[in-house]
């Protein structure tokens, strides 16, 4: 049972500028990791809220789909992985929940085939779902 309440601190943004003003950057800037150091998931998880409109006291569970934690916020309504080494069955499971969003960092899949079926596997199971890759 949750009786507790939130605490949240006001920071900076947890992407790196480089995610923000791409055209300021060069090609090999382009490809590192576009995410702060030593931010968490749960950083990421309430910038992505707050970027969709999704209320900070909206219901949270943390879950695990395929050995991966998966972000279950509002009962569905948004999904997030951020985990490394995301493979296909994870993103299968995932969609077939059928959550509005999906939200996943770009350097969470697991190879250049998981990253290629990514859309395949949402058009499949979820077509209506807004995805979006950090």
């Amino acid at each position: 049972m949750d009786i507790g309440f939130r605490v949240l601190k006001l920071d900076s943004s947890n992407m790196e500028d480089v995610y923000y003003t791409p055209a300021e950057f060069s090609e090999k800037d382009l490809f590192a990791n576009n995410i702060k150091q030593g931010r968490t998931d749960e950083d990421l998880l309430f910038q992505t809220m707050i970027e969709l409109g999704i209320e900070l006291s909206a219901k949270i569970e943390q879950t695990e789909i395929a050995g991966k934690t998966v972000w279950n916020v509002a009962d569905g309504y948004l999904l997030a992985c951020f985990d490394e080494n995301v493979n296909e069955t994870t993103i299968t499971a995932i969609a077939q929940q059928q959550p509005y969003y999906f939200v996943m960092r770009d350097s969470s899949l697991a190879n250049d085939n998981v990253a290629d079926n990514f859309e395949q596997i949402f058009e499949h199971y979820s077509k209506d779902t807004i995805r979006r890759i950090l």
